[in-house]
């Protein structure tokens, strides 16, 4: 049982940093991004290029891919989606599908269909003793960084300047302005660093969960019920919600491998009907 948690809280962490960026854009930005998964996959496919074409370690791959999808982030926030941040949700729903099939096209042309294979090294593939339970060293490098990274981001959002500035440019825009808040700037760096972060995730998860065109496709699911049962009012529900999420799905496929894939599907309408806005829901004015 603790090598199944162990397994479940690294999944949760990872479905965590992949799904972030979603939960901000979503939560707190109030713009529906479905491509969220595009970029995640963006960081996958960097990292399997420079690995493999050019020879950079695994490890020196990770910043690498954050930056890359960053920037790729800022770039299409300015020339993308900044113009559909007043459009209603459904355009923004069908603007964002349309991003992911094109994503999808474009990798399946340039990289092939097959899937990507991701070599971690060698330290990272052996196992050591915890409470007497055998786990592996890259799922406790995936624990540990995530679990970094996301105190950072909580931090960031709820004590510092530029979260105290993210917020009130949502609440209201034009009283933002007023203020002298740079609005487009606060916004460009907020999608920027929540693709980068979903980069991140995309080339930390390549080696688990494989790579392949389809990437953005079979996992806007999680992403959407992590933001969805966790609610919209931080960071915290999603952190919850992610965990929840990977352990249940861990267990259910080592306990129940019939229903395995299932189960997170029970757990989730089971908490929706509980509280329809989620774990930790945005309070009302």
């Amino acid at each position: 049982m603790l090598t199944i948690l162990f397994d479940g809280v690294a999944y949760g962490m990872l479905l965590f940093i992949l799904a972030c960026g979603l939960a901000v854009t979503l939560g707190l930005m109030n713009f529906v991004n479905l491509a969220h998964g595009a970029f995640a996959m963006a960081g996958g496919y960097v990292t399997v290029v420079l690995m493999q074409r050019f020879g950079v370690p695994f490890l020196a791959c990770l910043p690498l891919a954050f930056v890359a999808t960053a920037l790729l982030g800022a770039l299409a926030e300015r020339t993308l989606y900044a113009r559909l941040y007043s459009r209603s949700h459904l355009d923004q729903v069908l603007f964002s599908i349309g991003i992911v099939f094109m994503s999808i096209a474009a990798v399946d042309f340039l990289m092939g269909s097959q899937q990507q294979i991701v070599q971690i090294p060698a330290f990272l593939r052996g196992r050591v003793e915890i409470l007497g339970v055998g786990v592996g060293v890259y799922r406790l490098l995936i624990i540990g960084l995530c679990g970094v990274l996301t105190l950072l981001l909580q931090w960031a959002l709820a004590s510092t300047r530029f979260g105290s500035q993210l917020r009130a440019a949502v609440d209201d825009a034009r009283a933002a302005r007023g203020l002298g808040i740079e609005v487009g700037r606060i916004f460009v760096v907020t999608f920027a660093v929540g693709s980068g972060l979903a980069g991140l995730g995309g080339a930390l998860s390549a080696e688990i969960v494989g790579l392949d065109p389809t990437f953005p496709l079979k996992f806007m699911l999680y992403f959407l019920i992590v933001v969805t049962v966790g609610g919209t009012s931080g960071l915290t529900g999603p952190l919850l919600a992610a965990l929840l999420l990977g352990v249940t799905d861990v267990a259910g496929k080592y306990l129940v491998p019939g229903l395995g894939a299932f189960i997170i599907y029970f757990v989730m309408i089971a908490i929706l009907m509980l509280r329809p806005q989620g774990l930790f829901a945005r309070g009302s004015a």
